[in-house]
């Protein structure tokens, strides 16, 4: 029996394709690597990030290397919370975050947005955290490529949980730092904040002022009308107080009827300004206890003055609100 050879051109075709195989799942097998080993260094780094700002900071930065972008972002349209980090400055950065606020506010489904300047915008929304949140890439001059979309396709699934959990801790920390009653800041988060602000009006030799804001009346309210309507009283106050205050004020109830006010970068001039606006707004409330009796409230105000401590600067203000107090309530004095 005679057995017919392979002749020696498709014996090294046929060897050449086994290598080209073996090369393209071997290349197949490189990439799938590449791509585990960019997942666990994403684990890493947000495995110890609890706030939403630090978790798309990080994730900014585990990307950069990867995908070169703009900014990064993340929008919670039923919570009302937004978070966004850019990497740009001066107008640059404004336009980022110009362009990041329109592809927020767009109720479209559509993933890639260029605008007139050839920046390009893509956005995913997470089904797994309340249908509702949105990742914003900004990139200038092109879109990015099948191999960056599979990139951050990839990572989304570790996102969208960190995203989760950070929800969930913002959750807890605002139950933690929050009056249940008011929604105002509490004594925790002023305890937090102030020496910050304090530091920081020192080294820029900026102004520092500090309203300390007590209701009038406040007890026969409670007395008269019942703590129901006592509550819905103080509701109502923290809402005057809110909307006249800027976010880089700290606004906190300290407990009961008694309000602490800090305003940023404010001198004693304009301070009390504001102080005696905010005298109207809750005379204009129209609150009363009885047909004599009205709800008013009694306004301390300090600045901060050089090398004084905290301690120091509370007992001050606290001695000028006193003084506002015995000079016939609802009125404002001035340390």
């Amino acid at each position: 029996m005679r057995v017919t050879e392979q002749p020696r051109e498709e014996v090294l075709e046929a060897g050449l394709e086994s290598i080209n195989q073996v090369m393209a799942e071997l290349d197949q097998l490189k990439i799938q690597s590449e791509r585990l080993d960019l997942i666990n260094r994403l684990h890493k780094r947000m495995a110890g990030v609890l706030s939403m700002t630090g978790m798309i900071e990080a994730y900014s930065v585990w990307l950069m290397p990867i995908v070169e972008h703009e900014l990064i972002g993340y929008s919670n349209a039923a919570r009302n919370k937004k978070h966004l980090f850019c990497s740009g400055h001066g107008p640059s950065r404004r336009k980022a975050i110009a362009f990041a606020e329109q592809l927020i506010s767009k109720n479209d489904q559509s993933t890639i947005v260029e605008n007139s300047e050839g920046h390009f915008g893509h956005k995913w929304i997470f089904e797994t955290v309340e249908d509702t949140g949105i990742l914003l890439i900004l990139k200038e001059g092109r879109e990015l490529t099948e191999r960056e979309l599979q990139v951050i396709n990839d990572s989304l699934i570790v996102l969208a949980e960190s995203l989760q959990r950070g929800l969930e801790y913002e959750d807890l920390f605002e139950r933690a730092s929050s009056d249940s009653l008011t929604g105002l800041s509490n004594r925790r988060v002023f305890d937090e904040r102030i020496q910050g602000m304090m530091d920081s009006a020192t080294r820029y030799d900026n102004p520092l002022s500090m309203l300390s804001m007590d209701l009038d009346r406040f007890k026969e309210i409670n007395d008269n009308l019942g703590h129901q309507v006592g509550d819905q009283v103080l509701i109502a106050v923290a809402n005057v107080l809110s909307d006249e205050v800027r976010s880089t004020d700290l606004l906190v109830r300290m407990g009961g009827d008694e309000f602490l006010l800090v305003l940023d970068n404010t001198n004693r001039n304009s301070a009390r300004i504001l102080a005696e606006r905010l005298v109207r707004k809750i005379d204009e409330l129209d609150v009363w206890a009885d047909e004599n009796v009205k709800l008013g409230v009694s306004i301390g105000l300090t600045q901060l003055e050089k090398k004084e401590s905290l301690k120091s600067w509370m007992e001050r203000t606290d001695d000028i609100l006193y003084h506002a107090k015995a000079e016939g309530r609802a009125r404002v004095a001035v340390s």
